[in-house]
């Protein structure tokens, strides 16, 4: 977005007397945050809440425009920017859609995306320099021997940004993927996925898969050696969380069908099973694109997030040249009937059975229901999940507010674990990780042991009802222009 001093003022300037009124209800502890939040906290909160919840929508594609701004690159970070070739071979874009097919009910309705070259970024985190230095002018294999060159750990990042599938891009998310990379002494790889509305579900799924087996089977012309899977991490924030999820699933059902011996990918043959990588990292993983959890609601007063519109307040949002989508759809990532599919939303999975470790970070923030549904699975079936929930904090606080101690905390542990499951202790057999849950208290972090495996508000059929319900509910109500928007 335009970040001018005349555009940030005429952004703020309008909203004077509800900061005014923000400072004056938490100075008198009227507000029913205060004794959670601490001033900084409840004017951000306030003020992403009101610019998320504009009664008057923007356009979707002058959203999309904005968000995909490039910041630049300067200062504690190396950059190496590249294009992975797509496969002369159809093998990926096959397998993928008979996952899908074999876990759908038959219903669904998607269109098959065509693999392309996908543009990622090699991030690693440049010592010993200002916060102010520019970018050094080289090629980018050269940056990428300078990264390697900082790079003292196996660990390999394999990062998805959130952005509700529509919005930011690697470029938007490189603070935070040159820092996990920084505390892992690793390294992160940002994708730059398809976004709807223009590229639908499963493009974006299919990007995901394409850049995992690019890591462990470099194209032709790549930087990087193969990375073997023991090193690798499925990373990502909101939406990108989502992906991480629902490409693990999609690795595990390849591997429950077993319907392949080989995979033809650059003029290999890949064995299969596919390796399972080291771990999952989501931080506030949109799991459930229904929005169906209790969650939602209750717990709203500590989001920025707004609920789902009810039905006399649908707001239809300005038409342009992304949207509405020709054919229309109901939905920006997919069309209605796939919302309950496992691929698109993975609350709706059945098995994590052959699952690599994960780690799910939540505040006490609007999805946190559909993390906790998801842990408290996949532990009861013998996956090691290490659940962590911070109270009072709102979605992805670890990567907004890094000056409170929840947020500083919730990212350690997030690298922390990256480091344990992929780096040279897990492949030495030094770190050994167990299922744990811990709710932190707000402001203090004290710790509480919380049982993964019973987390979950709601039984698996409890579930997969409200998914149902709520989909129904959209598709009886949509009218080819898909007027319930997602906010994530």
């Amino acid at each position: 977005m335009d970040t001018s001093p005349s555009a940030l003022l005429r952004l703020f300037l309008p909203k004077v007397p509800f900061i005014v009124k923000i400072v004056l209800w938490h100075s008198l502890w009227l507000s029913p945050t205060s004794s959670k939040w601490d001033l900084r906290t409840e004017l951000l909160v306030h003020i992403i809440r009101s610019l998320l919840d504009n009664p008057v929508p923007t356009p979707l594609a002058k959203q999309q425009r904005w968000s995909l701004k490039d910041p630049g690159i300067k200062g504690k970070m190396w950059i190496s920017k590249v294009t992975l070739p797509q496969p002369d071979e159809d093998d990926i874009g096959r397998i993928l859609v008979e996952a899908i097919d074999s876990l759908g009910d038959g219903k669904g309705i998607y269109t098959v995306p065509a693999i392309v070259p996908i543009e990622a970024e090699w991030t690693g985190y440049r010592a010993n320099v200002q916060h102010d230095r520019p970018r050094l002018d080289l090629p980018e294999s050269q940056h990428y021997e300078r990264l390697m060159a900082e790079v003292s750990s196996p660990v390999t990042i394999l990062y998805f940004h959130g952005g509700a599938h529509y919005l930011m891009d690697v470029a938007s998310h490189r603070i935070p993927t040159s820092r996990l990379a920084h505390l892992t002494n690793g390294r992160s790889f940002s994708v730059r996925y398809r976004l709807a509305p223009q590229k639908p579900f499963p493009c974006a799924l299919l990007d995901a898969f394409q850049a995992y087996l690019s890591l462990m089977f470099p194209p032709p012309g790549s930087f990087h050696e193969p990375v073997p899977a023991k090193h690798i991490v499925l990373a990502g924030d909101s939406a990108g969380g989502n992906i991480a999820l629902a490409l693990l699933q999609l690795i595990l059902q390849i591997n429950r069908l077993a319907t392949w011996e080989h995979l033809r990918f650059h003029g290999r043959l890949l064995d299969l099973p596919i390796p399972v990588p080291a771990g999952l990292a989501g931080t506030s993983a949109w799991a459930d694109i229904t929005r169906c959890m209790p969650s939602v609601v209750s717990n709203a007063r500590w989001d920025y997030l707004p609920p789902p519109l009810t039905n006399d307040k649908i707001s239809t949002f300005p038409h342009d040249e992304i949207w509405p989508t020709d054919p229309p759809r109901g939905d920006l990532y997919c069309d209605l009937s796939m919302l309950c599919h496992p691929l698109v939303s993975p609350l709706a999975a059945k098995s994590w059975m052959g699952s690599c470790p994960m780690w799910l970070g939540y505040g006490e923030e609007m999805l946190a229901d559909e993390g906790k549904s998801v842990a408290t699975l996949a532990a009861q079936q013998g996956v090691t999940v290490i659940w962590e929930q911070f109270e009072a904090m709102p979605h992805c606080f670890s990567m907004i507010f890094d000056q409170l101690k929840a947020g500083r905390r919730c990212f350690k542990d997030w690298a922390d674990f990256c480091g344990m499951v992929a780096g040279n202790a897990a492949v030495e057999g030094a770190a050994e990780i167990k299922t744990k849950g811990t709710w932190f208290a707000a402001k203090t972090c004290q710790e509480m042991d919380v049982d993964v495996r019973s987390l979950a508000v709601c039984s698996q059929e409890e579930v997969a009802q409200k998914m149902r319900s709520t989909a129904e509910a959209r598709m009886q109500d949509n009218e080819g222009e898909g007027k319930i928007m997602p906010k994530l």
